[in-house]
């Protein structure tokens, strides 16, 4: 089950109490103080693990604690710390006070590990309240409580290529035609429920990750249809790949215009991330569909045939959008070509982001 949003309660470790003790040890008069200091109480960690793609572990799940710090002994004994605990998450994980809405750790790597939680300080034994005018102390410090917070664990899967499009348009048949997922594929809008994550491979030693969400329809950002609730899953990606269906029975251009809009409103960042466009099933439809949908975005095709567009390779622009290229994923027509394209661009920013470090 696919889970991206869940409420937990975690709470650190109680510290250890000071122990107040005095010496005894025959023919040893008045030994004096030796009780032990408590063990601190154990922290509360999170960790992002690559092995979890979901939060449906933490279904059910009411309250994280870490173990409390074993109280000091005599004969100056630490009492021992208590354990830690782990909030295991998959990478692309957000974590929230629930309360106030404050981010606490963003978990993008994979073996990220932030201390969340700070366990209580154990208390100091009666041996550190020894003094010239109290050589007899009776008292002991109590440990310090731990911390307990409501948190609110947020999923937004890291992809580099996100699939945006109206129901029913190809997504689905695309990620399954092109990489590892087995997304559900049929006749019929909203088979997709859940978003899916997929590995492309290119050539024999490179691949990057695409992401498909559930279809998005008009009014989606006023929480209309399923997508707008997954919107947040492609928060993440590098490049978004607009899949404009030519044999819907919307406009192409309308498709695209409302996407944008519906994007623009959810998130004024994401709608100004690179894109490329995919006008699928190509294969059922006539040329001249393709040819005016590049008339009405106002961009010239990079090649011209008898169509006005070359239908083989992708055409590259100096900027947004990166290409336009018309696809079929059942015939597998300009398949290739497309991977190659995204790759392009992923490559790009991979190769950016490498200099800046």
């Amino acid at each position: 089950m696919f889970i991206d949003n869940v409420k937990i309660k975690a709470s650190s470790g109680k510290g250890g109490a000071g122990c107040a003790s005095f010496h005894r040890e025959k023919f040893i008069i008045n030994g004096g103080p030796d009780g032990g200091d408590g063990g601190k109480g154990g922290d509360v960690y999170v960790l992002a693990d690559k092995n979890s793609h979901t939060l449906s572990a933490f279904k059910g799940t009411k309250h994280i604690k870490a173990k409390n710090g074993k109280p000091g002994q005599s004969r100056n004994k630490f009492g021992k710390s208590g354990e830690d605990a782990y909030i295991v998450v998959p990478p692309g994980t957000q974590i929230y006070d629930a309360e106030t809405g404050e981010l606490l750790a963003d978990m993008i790597e994979d073996g990220q590990k932030i201390k969340l939680l700070e366990g209580g300080k154990g208390g100091l034994g009666n041996v550190h309240f020894k003094s010239s005018t109290n050589q007899r102390p009776t008292y002991a410090q109590p440990g310090l409580p731990g911390v307990t917070k409501e948190l609110r664990l947020e999923l937004k899967l890291i992809a580099d290529v996100g699939l945006v499009g109206f129901p029913n348009v190809g997504k689905s048949t695309l990620i399954s035609s092109i990489s590892n997922a087995e997304p559900e594929i049929a006749n019929y809008e909203f088979t997709t429920l859940t978003p899916k994550l997929g590995v492309v491979q290119v050539g024999d030693y490179d691949s990057f990750v695409m992401a498909d969400i559930p279809g998005i329809i008009e009014h989606a950002s006023e929480g209309k249809g399923l997508g707008i609730e997954f919107l947040r899953h492609i928060e993440r990606t590098k490049t978004l790949l607009y899949m404009i269906d030519l044999a819907n029975y919307r406009d192409p251009i309308t498709q695209f215009k409302t996407l944008q809009k519906e994007l623009k409103k959810y998130s004024e960042k994401l709608a100004t991330r690179k894109f490329a466009i995919a006008l699928t099933k190509a294969d059922s439809t006539i040329p001249e569909i393709v040819e005016e949908f590049f008339e009405k975005i106002g961009i010239e095709p990079t090649n011209d045939d008898k169509y006005g567009i070359d239908l083989s390779m992708p055409n590259y622009f100096g900027s947004n959008p990166e290409f336009i290229i018309p696809i079929s994923s059942v015939t597998r027509y300009n398949i290739e070509p497309l991977k190659w394209a995204l790759f392009d661009i992923i490559k790009r920013e991979r190769d950016d982001k490498k200099w800046d470090s």
